[in-house]
């Protein structure tokens, strides 16, 4: 083992933190396009 895997300094689980990655990029561009929608929806009036 080398001297990095001996001294983890986070042990948390890697899934978690890409899902929560995951659900927070996909939040943001679901904002956009849903704000872009009301523009192009209200634009249009």
């Amino acid at each position: 083992m080398s001297e990095f895997e001996k001294r983890v300094q986070c042990k948390r689980n890697d899934a978690i933190d890409s899902g929560v990655g995951f659900i927070v990029s996909f939040g943001f561009f679901a904002t956009l396009f849903i704000i872009a929608s009301l523009v192009d929806v209200f634009g249009n009036m």
